[in-house]
């Protein structure tokens, strides 16, 4: 048995638990894992606030671990190598989206690392355990030094999550990016948009994190309550990444991209946003749209640029029985700016 942490409940407070890992098969990677990210899917879904809850829950998707065991029919990975797991353990890996490397649009339903496939079936266990053991194919090569392994643990949901729009949308030089909100996402949103290349707007309701905004990357900060300021940037982003996972007015942002501009969401709210007035999009060709983390290409991708640029997540690191008070924080955006959890401590 595997030592956890669980929910039993929506109302329970996350506790001590044991679950059953499988013997890892020949094509399977067994990783001891050393930190684990605490994203707010977590908390969404050890209190089932998507109504898709399995329990008991072991929640957990930016696992980074050294590789224990390996099925003689392994290729990339060794006993002794870190890797790390994300949001996705398995996909039909026959369907148009799995045949193009972007598995997280499997049509067929991608399996969380946790909580079991999109669609319903079998539920799976995720980072907050000792352990897990993942298809190869599923597993990631972690390239920076040893130091800086609890920082890389939020790249596997947050990192890619930014990441991913950010390259779609084909973000570098020359073009004018705004990023809303100064959280987990958005931190990362701002360091990664600012090693493309990118002048980089931050956008925030808090005039306490202009200077950090600034540390992190950003060229300017704007207080998004702010009329002034938001009348300064109208008509002027190329792109806009916003992370915020509050219901909030989209028109605020939408109004500031220029002509065939993108406003991309990756926050997920519990309660849905205001419909955007439509005359807002029609007038500038905008464009609203969604992206879900990325495919298992990309993610690699992503971990190798923030080995090449020096970058990782701000974090702060906690002993697994701190998890309800970090949820407790996490809900104030108390945290600057992922918790990570050293799984020493379990």
């Amino acid at each position: 048995m595997t030592k956890a942490y669980a929910a039993q409940s929506s109302t329970s407070p996350l506790a001590p638990h044991e679950i059953e890992r499988r013997q890892p098969g020949p094509d399977d990677v067994k990783i001891e894992i050393l930190y684990c990210g605490v994203c707010h899917s977590d908390l969404h879904t050890a209190r089932n606030e998507w109504k898709n809850t399995i329990y008991p829950s072991v929640p957990g998707h930016e696992i980074v671990g050294r590789v224990v065991a390996v099925g003689d029919q392994v290729k990339n990975f060794k006993v002794g190598d870190f890797a790390g797991v994300g949001c996705m353990v398995d996909s039909c890996g026959h369907c148009s989206s799995c045949d193009e490397g972007e598995e997280q649009y499997c049509e067929n339903g991608f399996t969380g690392t946790y909580n079991g496939p999109v669609f319903g079936g079998e539920n799976t266990f995720g980072g907050y355990s000792q352990s897990v053991v993942v298809k190869e194919s599923f597993v990631l090569k972690v390239r920076h030094d040893e130091k800086s392994l609890a920082s890389v643990a939020p790249l596997l949901c947050a990192g890619i999550t930014t990441y991913s729009p950010l390259r779609h949308w084909q973000v570098g030089p020359g073009k004018k990016v705004g990023i809303v909100g100064l959280g987990g996402l958005g931190h990362m949103g701002v360091k990664l948009a600012h090693a493309m290349g990118a002048h980089v707007v931050l956008f925030t309701t808090s005039p306490g994190k202009i200077e950090d905004g600034k540390r992190l990357g950003a060229d300017e900060v704007c207080i998004s309550t702010d009329p002034k300021q938001m009348a300064e940037q109208a008509n002027s982003f190329d792109f806009i990444l916003n992370t915020v996972a509050a219901s909030h007015n989209l028109d605020a942002f939408l109004s500031l991209l220029k002509r065939d501009g993108t406003m991309t969401l990756v926050g997920v709210p519990a309660e849905p946003h205001p419909s955007p007035e439509v005359f807002n999009l029609i007038f500038k060709r905008r464009q609203l749209a969604g992206s879900l983390i990325g495919g298992i290409r990309e993610t690699q991708e992503m971990l190798d640029f923030c080995a090449e640029h020096g970058i990782g997540s701000d974090i702060e690191i906690i002993p697994m029985d701190y998890i309800n008070t970090a949820y407790e924080r996490m809900l104030k955006s108390d945290v600057k700016y992922r918790f990570v959890i050293d799984m020493a401590t379990l």
